[in-house]
């Protein structure tokens, strides 16, 4: 089996608590509500948007793709680089409520796992970081690859690694094109739904019936 990282397993701190950190003075709710909606808003910046394009091929394009939308808030373009590093930080990552228990449970059961991911970093400390890479065998980095899921690559790379066939291999994530496009590999793929919050329960169990444990 491979899983996402991000949105899957698990999800950073929220913009809120990071912006506090990094600018390391209060900021009260209303302040922060116009430094979250002009981030929101900075998504649509035509510099900020060309800047996303091939963001998970290179670790600097990846670093370019998030401290220009981070600058694009003027406030925030003086910590747009500390912004950046709380992304890479391992303790800035809470994993979902379910997560290591269904690890766990698919280790019980012999299954073979791997992490592909769409990322500018490795991402073995912050799964150490948890206690969660023991899970794991096999890190496929998109950064290492310089291409993108849902490039067959990536996923062929994984299963060859894990010495296991893609047709008897799942791939969890929670992004339609790029994890859904496993298929494209001859993998099979479930597809979490959006809007999990940081430390909640992400609704993993689906993934235990779908191999066939009862015990979830």
């Amino acid at each position: 089996m491979l899983f996402d990282f991000s949105g899957t397993l698990f999800q950073i701190g929220t913009y809120a608590d990071r912006i506090r950190a990094a600018l390391a003075r209060p900021v009260d709710d209303a302040a922060m509500d116009v430094l979250l909606s002009g981030l929101e808003a900075g998504l649509s910046d035509p510099e900020v948007v060309v800047a996303q394009r091939a963001r998970d091929v290179s670790a600097k394009a990846h670093r370019h793709a998030f401290t220009t939308w981070y600058a694009s808030v003027p406030e925030l373009a003086p910590v747009a680089e500390l912004l950046y590093e709380q992304l890479k930080a391992p303790e800035h990552w809470v994993p979902y409520t379910d997560s290591e228990s269904t690890l766990i449970q698919l280790r019980r059961d012999g299954v073979a796992m791997g992490v592909v991911s769409d990322v500018g970093w490795d991402l073995r400390a912050t799964f150490a970081h948890r206690g969660l890479d023991r899970y794991f065998s096999s890190w496929t980095h998109s950064f290492e690859f310089e291409t993108e899921k849902p490039d067959p690559l990536l996923f062929q790379h994984a299963c060859g690694e894990l010495g296991v066939d893609p047709a008897e291999t799942l791939m969890v994530g929670d992004h339609p094109a790029k994890d859904g496009g496993a298929v494209s590999a001859g993998l099979r793929a479930y597809v979490l739904p959006a809007g999990a919050a940081p430390g909640e329960v992400r609704g993993l169990d689906a993934v235990l019936r779908l191999v066939g444990d009862d015990s979830s």
